[in-house]
């Protein structure tokens, strides 16, 4: 295991970072002594967050999709504060429902935004992490150990976003960045309750075996993704139970499979009635500034 690191005086980033999981890893990050940099979509909730901070820092309003303003902040962060350690790709977004009756723009936009978003991300701050040695944490899910109906592009994004860290850190590890994939379980978040707002979906949750089945509180995730970062572990586990599902994810998808005929079976007269756009807070914010840029 390797051994913390004091976050005294580092520079972290933080995408994702007006609410839920990205807010309370700023203000853990900053109550820590790092300096902090956050990055998101709601440049009025980012001003709030960054003034409660207990350390120096500042706030950016970009979309991770977008290559010119990832690299515009990277610049900015550097200018701003010296340097950059620590960069945690934080920022994502779902949708649910069966994949045939999918909205085709929302679907896509999970994909480019938990995907393609997490390599824009290190694409703009690898140069400056090269420089400082530092740590890219890019967040991942239990989505992308095991597979699940109704979440088609979310696992298939949290799948490919773990692949890309796995392959980034074989690249640069000689250049001194670490890299890790940090794994969350259903845990309180805006998005989250989101995807619960729709009966089917929160009963399909609820009917997962234990201890999948389950919302946990964010406070102690968000603590041991900070205990990661200090440790610049290459996986950071939320909760612990996932490490776990790590030796058993190659007999998930036929075990899945099995099951999950079943349950679309008992469900099939309701699946109807699923929202088929982006969920929660975070997802309305996400098209509101795609609906303003256009």
């Amino acid at each position: 295991m390797s051994a913390h690191r004091s976050l005294e005086g580092q520079v972290a980033v933080v995408t994702g970072a007006a609410r839920g999981v990205g807010e309370l890893l700023a203000r853990k990050l900053s109550a820590r002594g790092a300096k902090v940099a956050l990055v998101g979509l709601e440049p009025e909730a980012l001003k709030e967050v960054s003034e409660r901070l207990h350390t120096d820092s500042d706030h950016w309003y970009a979309d991770v999709t977008d290559h010119e303003a990832m690299a515009r902040v990277a610049r900015e962060v550097k200018e701003r504060f010296g340097k950059v350690d620590v960069v945690v790709a934080n920022a994502g977004v779902a949708a649910g429902g069966p994949f045939a009756d999918s909205d085709p723009e929302a679907w896509r936009r999970v994909i480019e935004v938990n995907l393609i978003g997490g390599a824009v991300t290190a694409r703009a701050f690898l140069p400056v992490l090269m420089e400082s040695r530092g740590y890219f944490l890019q967040i991942a899910s239990l989505a992308a150990i095991t597979p699940a109906p109704m979440m088609t592009a979310y696992c298939a994004s949290k799948s490919g976003v773990e692949a890309f860290a796995h392959c980034l850190r074989a690249e640069v590890g000689h250049q001194g960045v670490r890299v890790g994939v940090g794994y969350l379980s259903w845990t309180d978040t805006d998005m989250v309750r989101g995807a619960d707002e729709n009966e089917v979906m929160r009963e399909l949750r609820r009917r997962l075996p234990w201890p999948a089945n389950r919302t946990y509180p964010l406070g102690p995730a968000v603590d041991r993704i900070v205990a990661g970062i200090e440790r610049r572990s290459p996986h950071v586990y939320a909760q612990g139970w996932l490490r776990g599902m790590q030796g058993v994810r190659g007999y998930l998808p036929g075990i899945i499979a099995a099951s999950g005929q079943r349950e679309m079976k008992r469900f099939g007269p309701r699946l109807a009635s699923v929202s088929k756009g982006l969920v929660g807070a975070g997802g309305a914010a996400d098209e509101k500034a795609r609906t303003q840029r256009h």
